[in-house]
């Protein structure tokens, strides 16, 4: 009977356990404290001004003029009427709104039409389209006023339909429009459908969807947060531009509304206040063009933060 000799094999040697360096729990306070006083900052010096600005609207000219620091001794609300009748804001915000909703709707069927393409189909020259919407986001408008003008009324010109998109027309205004918000709509929306899960795009097309039914049926809803946010950057734009109106629209002269926008309706205040002292007008013209962005912001404040954070999360 024989016998086999064992060797016992080395032992390896102990191995060390890596240990990361955590921060300091004085640190991460250091930051939090940093980020949400600047944040609080920020949202006072932006919140007191509007504020203030909505107070002096229930206020008399006599108190804005010797005190405008205090509340009201009396809340009145007739300036809002009179900035609405005979300041015409009443006819600045319908005309705003006639612009508006085409332009933002379309804006949106478009954008996400197109960054749905550039996201999922690839395809010769993909890149180089999706880069020439990028350059729109770094061309500075002002560059392009002198084109944009002669471009809208040389092209109204040629098809002639002078008086459906020329200049002073509603209908040229809502092409710039367009225009001037689909860079940042594809920009977004494109980054936002890459998130979207390639699985239920296929398993569509197998159940012999066409690509235009997968897209309004399927993927469209599904990118339902990301439009509800790039959709209210567009609202937010256009509703505030002043540039476009005032150089295809027809140059107003005192209150002569016509079909000029909401912020060149406000400069016609501030212009008309220098012969006509109505101070709580002013301002009272001016909460009537803050209010229905603020309640749209607030009305759909989830669906914006889940939007942002989709087309950021890959």
């Amino acid at each position: 009977m024989t016998t086999t000799a064992q060797h016992a094999s080395p032992s390896a040697p102990p191995q060390k356990q890596i240990r990361f360096a955590r921060p300091a729990k004085n640190e991460g306070r250091v930051v939090n404290l940093f980020s949400h006083g600047f944040l609080a900052l920020w949202g006072l010096m932006v919140g007191i001004p509007l504020l203030w600005a909505t107070v002096q609207s229930f206020r008399s000219d006599d108190e804005i003029l010797h005190n405008p620091l205090s509340l009201p001794s009396h809340w009145h609300v007739d300036a809002f009427g009179r900035a609405w009748t005979k300041g015409h804001i009443g006819d600045y915000f319908l005309n705003t709104l006639i612009v508006l909703i085409p332009s933002v709707t379309l804006t949106m069927l478009f954008g996400s039409m197109v960054a749905y393409v550039l996201a999922r189909y690839p395809f010769r020259g993909n890149r180089f389209i999706y880069y020439l919407f990028f350059t729109g986001l770094v061309m500075p408008i002002f560059l392009g006023l002198i084109p944009l003008y002669l471009t809208v009324k040389n092209l109204a010109a040629s098809l002639g339909l002078e008086s459906v998109i020329g200049l002073n027309t509603y209908g040229g205004l809502i092409l710039v429009y367009i225009a001037y918000s689909l860079p940042f709509t594809v920009f977004f929306m494109h980054s936002f459908f890459r998130t979207l899960p390639s699985s239920v795009a296929e398993a569509g097309l197998i159940d012999g969807a066409s690509h235009t039914t997968l897209f309004f049926r399927v993927m469209l809803p599904m990118a339902r947060p990301g439009l509800v946010s790039i959709g209210l950057f567009n609202i937010i734009g256009q509703w505030n531009q002043f540039i476009l109106p005032n150089l295809l629209m027809k140059p107003q002269s005192g209150f002569d509304s016509d079909r000029s926008m909401l912020t060149q309706g406000l400069l016609a205040l501030v212009n008309n206040s220098k012969y006509e002292t109505d101070w709580a007008r002013l301002f009272a013209g001016m909460t009537i063009a803050m209010l229905p962005i603020l309640i749209t912001y607030l009305a759909l404040n989830r669906q914006i933060q889940a939007g942002l954070t989709g087309s950021v999360s890959k």
